[in-house]
């Protein structure tokens, strides 16, 4: 049986990295949009206009959707992405028939601050939308090559390593992730169906992709 993927983000590191999972997948067949394609399976789509966008039927839709405020601009460049442009993928893959959405989202969102709250706002538009099937992935720092620079995390990412060990119990949500792992998880999701929604922090992404 195959599953009819539709997916936004694929560009991001997550994304590019699940991507050519999906592909190698003889069970699955991917619509990727995106706004600046790299690949011939990429389809350019204007994300404030997703309702008009013509789409074939979807099983599984899945959003790597993300970006942060000093990439994006400004504050409202910021929201429009991780907060508007979430959701109206979310509404085009209902409406083409979607039943489980698959997003990635970040540890701590709903909590104070843009880009928390930003996210967690997110996670609740989607939980609203009628899917028979949610799953929130909710990582830490990501660990990976990005095509764009991030000093702060380059940082970080040199860091974490180090400290990683030290995040006993429940801390361990906060520990960073290569972003394979989230990939492999999101790929191991698919194949779920169990309705519900359902948040992974770290320990539980790592379980999936085990």
């Amino acid at each position: 049986m195959v599953t009819r993927i539709i997916m936004a983000g694929g560009t991001g590191l997550v994304g590019g990295l699940l991507t050519a999972r999906l592909r190698r997948r003889p069970d699955v067949t991917l619509d990727s949009l995106v706004r600046n394609p790299r690949q011939p399976v990429e389809r350019k789509v204007d994300f404030t206009a997703l309702a008009a966008l013509p789409t074939a039927p979807a099983d599984v839709a899945i959003c790597c959707l993300g970006t942060t405020r000093r990439a994006a601009g400004s504050a409202a460049a910021f929201r429009r992405v991780d907060h508007d442009y979430v959701l109206a993928f979310a509404r085009l893959a209902r409406d083409v028939g979607a039943h489980h959405f698959i997003m990635v989202s970040s540890v701590g969102a709903g909590g104070r601050g843009l880009y928390l709250a930003t996210k967690g706002e997110a996670e609740a538009g989607v939980a609203t939308l009628g899917f028979d099937r949610v799953d929130i992935l909710r990582p830490s720092l990501l660990l990976g090559p990005r095509a764009e620079r991030r000093p702060g995390e380059w940082l970080a990412q040199r860091i974490a390593p180090l400290l990683d060990p030290l995040l006993p119990g429940p801390l361990g949500r906060y520990a960073a992730l290569e972003a394979a792992i989230v990939a492999a998880a999101i790929d191991r999701l698919t194949t779920c169906t169990a309705p519900g929604v359902y948040r992974h922090h770290v320990p539980d992404i790592r379980r999936l992709a085990s």
